[in-house]
């Protein structure tokens, strides 16, 4: 049997080593992971951006469309035969359809590719002919991704972790009491893990109402086929220095500990650990909205999620003989058509100062992370409006609940970020000098003339950040 795994082992690992060489040498692959923070809109990105690297006017941003040089588009199989195809034609039909409305968030991981046949610039433009380039996109759930930061904590550690963060959270009250009562050094009581499993999960689902972002483990919101497994089946305890084999305690960290082993590792190494692109969107509005506390965590989210990546260049040899490093990553603060252009630098500084920490190591590994504020598709118009005497700029769209058009006007930003992360940073429960409101808007009916994608803001800048360099 160990042979005969050694055998398996080589032979996949010699049908990667071919892989590799064939897309770097020949029809380059360009593995672009997309995930979202709390219903940052994903699935929207996704569409618009495959809409608008189909049908290329509202693109100039990237400059292989600006010089001409994508000659075609289109979609291909994909090729991962084992994971489902993002389904890209029910999705641009719900956005663009006569009546149209946002389409459901996906749950799982999906793949799409698109190939870009371009003709070369520079020196070998007259040399040789066009080439292709193929474009893997996956998405998965935010949630998994912050499961990764779980790989280098132990049950203890962890425990100890969650249980200091949410003590102050109303959330928590019910489940941290629950947790307290019991006694995790006697024997395991199944009834007992379960309905502790649920107290947990219960909580998770009211912080992430509430606008919290470290709610992990990933799959006690997205089970799927695991619901009701052992494997999801565990919560965080507070020490217990006589727990024994056998004990409830100890149940609970062997159930955290196959969780880190069959559920995290697995898609790290079958899916993120092949990722060279990641982009991540995060409604950093409605962070804002939801008060200091909500801001922090994202922020605390972010810095979580730059540690479990591998950043790196991918250096030809290194890719060849090491697998992939992820390159490029951006975090993209969505729905900026929710405000004035005039308050997006401003959106744009919040994001910079909210990564500043984690982005300097990111970028000391070699890799590079940007910040951006943008709508992959774009649901409103601007006006200025009179109110009260004095001049706003204002959005105009139609309300998610009721379909009626408003005209809308956020709050203005502040010019120093930190004036958000200060507040944020040191625990204040309310922005003592603003009030940042938030609206719902549904997708405005769309007449696209030939040649157009959905309209967006900075979709195209980007895309040139992601993919341009390998176009």
């Amino acid at each position: 049997m160990a042979i005969a795994g050694l055998a398996e082992g080589l032979t996949r690992g010699i049908e990667g080593l071919s892989d590799r060489v064939g897309q770097a040498l020949f029809e380059p692959v360009i593995r672009l992971g997309v995930t979202g923070l709390a219903r940052a809109g994903k699935t929207v990105f996704i569409t618009s951006l495959v809409a608008n690297l189909l049908d290329r006017a509202r693109m100039p941003g990237l400059r292989a469309v600006a010089e001409g040089r994508i000659l075609a588009a289109y979609l291909q199989p994909q090729p991962d035969v084992m994971l489902p195809r993002f389904d890209y034609e029910t999705h641009l039909g719900a956005l663009t359809g006569s009546a149209p409305h946002w389409p459901e968030s996906t749950r799982t991981v999906s793949e799409l590719r698109l190939s870009l046949r371009i003709r070369p610039a520079g020196l070998l433009a007259g040399v040789t002919g066009p080439r292709v380039v193929h474009l893997d996109i996956v998405d998965y759930p935010g949630e998994w991704l912050l499961d990764l930061a779980l790989l280098d904590k132990s049950y203890d550690q962890w425990s100890a972790d969650v249980l200091a963060r949410i003590a102050p959270r109303a959330e928590a009250a019910a489940y941290l009491s629950a947790a307290v009562a019991c006694n995790a050094a006697e024997a395991l009581d199944e009834a007992a893990a379960q309905t502790l499993a649920r107290q947990f999960t219960t909580y998770l689902e009211a912080a992430r109402s509430a606008g919290f972002y470290d709610c992990t483990p990933g799959r006690f919101l997205l089970p799927g086929d695991l619901a009701g497994s052992p494997v999801v089946t565990f919560a965080p305890l507070p020490e217990a220095p006589a727990a024994k084999r056998g004990s409830l305690r100890a149940e609970m960290a062997r159930r955290y500990e196959a969780y880190k082993r069959e559920v995290v590792r697995p898609f790290f190494r079958d899916h993120f650990a092949r990722i060279d692109r990641q982009v991540i969107l995060v409604d950093a509005l409605d962070a804002i909205h939801k008060g200091p506390q909500a801001l922090e965590d994202m922020r605390h989210a972010m810095a979580e999620i730059l540690i479990a990546f591998r950043p790196g260049r991918n250096a030809f040899l290194t890719q060849l003989l090491l697998g992939r490093r992820v390159e490029k990553i951006l975090f993209a603060a969505t729905k900026a058509d929710h405000l004035h252009h005039g308050q997006h630098p401003r959106l744009t500084a919040i994001m910079v100062a909210l990564l500043r920490e984690a982005r300097d190591r990111a970028e000391f590994s070699g890799a590079r992370v940007e910040a951006m504020a943008l709508a992959a598709l774009r649901a409103t118009t601007e006006e200025r409006v009179t109110h009260h005497g004095r001049d706003l700029d204002c959005v105009r769209g139609r309300l998610l609940e009721s379909g009626k058009e408003a005209a809308f006007h956020a709050g203005e930003l502040p010019d120093d970020p930190a004036r958000l992360i200060g507040p944020a940073r040191s625990g204040a429960k309310t922005w003592l000098d603003a009030d940042y409101a938030v609206m719902h808007f549904a997708p405005a009916p769309l007449s696209l003339r030939p040649g157009e994608g959905p309209p967006h803001i900075r979709l195209d800048r980007a895309a040139q950040f992601l993919i341009g360099d390998r176009l």
